[in-house]
């Protein structure tokens, strides 16, 4: 019988089992940019009403040190009047982690490094976003937590889709 402690298989277990190991090494702003519409525009914040949309993408890497892994977190903020529909402010950023893992399989390691990791970033993302949208004069938007899971999951129906469409294609 092995012993597990948080998912991880305890010392002498198993020795062909290696444990999970993760250790964020570093992280920073990549790219941000924060474009004020009404602060451009010239325009009053009388009656705004904002309408927020959110788009998130995810990228991973191997880095040249062994098990070394970047991962990126690209998330983009859009304000508009929902009266009028017209833009307030525009957020960009992408926000890196580099990671060193050890212990996860093969075959579980880009979901990995694509789920977790991002959800490891995350409060950072999150702060960086209320601070900048609060500091551009405007309330400061709290991000809402974001299902890293679902997201993986639709990106793979999505790649399966187009998958699926060029094998058509190519019949």
């Amino acid at each position: 019988m092995t012993e597990e402690t948080n998912g991880a298989t305890a010392p002498g277990a198993d020795e062909g089992q290696q444990a999970l190991k993760m250790q964020i090494l570093a992280q920073f702003v990549r790219d941000m940019s924060f474009e004020n519409m009404v602060a451009q525009k010239g325009l009053t914040s009388a009656d705004v009403q904002p309408e927020m949309q959110v788009q998130v993408s995810l990228d991973a890497k191997k880095r040249q040190a062994d098990n070394q892994y970047e991962v990126i977190c690209k998330f983009k903020v859009t304000s508009n009047n929902k009266a009028t529909n017209t833009a307030l402010y525009l957020l960009e950023l992408e926000y890196g982690g580099i990671f060193h893992i050890e212990g996860v399989p093969a075959d579980q390691l880009h979901p990995f490094l694509l789920i977790e990791c991002p959800r490891q970033l995350f409060p950072f993302v999150r702060r960086i976003v209320s601070d900048v949208t609060r500091d551009g004069g405007f309330p400061p938007f709290n991000l809402e937590m974001v299902d890293f899971v679902q997201l993986y999951r639709a990106e793979l129906a999505r790649r399966a889709e187009v998958q699926a469409a060029s094998g058509e294609v190519a019949n």
